[in-house]
């Protein structure tokens, strides 16, 4: 009889063991499987892209002998922006030949020439479609508030400006760029 309960009591606790195993594996394994989920990054759309057509603009070398032919591709926020750029495309693409021709061949031979010319591109075309710009202040503003500060005359009134919503025009990509 002894070794009945003997028996008994081994099986138990080999089962009571088991038991205890199996549910330390079957946590850890959930636990694996919901964090990944948990920070899942959100899901992404599908970008859209607005091609423009290629421009040819004379640049602003002296005498006019040199031209630029740009390809721009606009990467807007959604479908709904790219049909109101469709509605505007004279005015931006007079806006970004306008853009390119006050360049010189020198500013855009350079990345950081490309680079600001694509930032004012963005700027100008969200102008088109309704949306406000932060701008830094320009050089003029800036001379005429240090002249001021020395002349000791009160400084005028600002406006407070409202704060720019974020433009749906994502950024500009160059899919040719020849200059010559």
């Amino acid at each position: 009889m002894l070794m009945i309960i003997i028996v008994a009591v081994v099986l138990l606790g080999g089962g009571a063991g088991g038991a205890w195993f199996y549910m330390q594996k079957r946590a850890a394994a959930a636990a694996t499987d919901e964090e990944p989920v948990a920070h899942a990054p959100a899901e992404k759309h599908a970008p859209t892209y607005l091609p423009l057509e290629s421009m040819v603009v004379n640049l602003a070398d002296g005498g006019g002998e040199r031209f630029a032919q740009i390809g721009v591709t606009l990467d807007v926020e959604n479908e709904k922006t790219a049909e109101k750029i469709k509605t505007y495309m004279p005015a931006i693409r007079s806006s970004v030949l306008m853009l390119v021709s006050q360049r010189t061949s020198e500013e855009l031979l350079k990345r950081d020439g490309k680079e600001k010319l694509a930032n004012d591109i963005v700027a100008e075309v969200s102008r088109a479609i309704g949306y406000e710009v932060d701008e830094p202040a320009p050089k003029k503003a800036k001379a005429k508030a240090a002249e001021a500060d020395d002349e000791e005359e009160p400084a005028p009134k600002r406006k407070k400006k409202r704060k720019a919503e974020p433009s749906p025009v994502n950024g500009v990509l160059f899919s040719s760029f020849i200059v010559q």
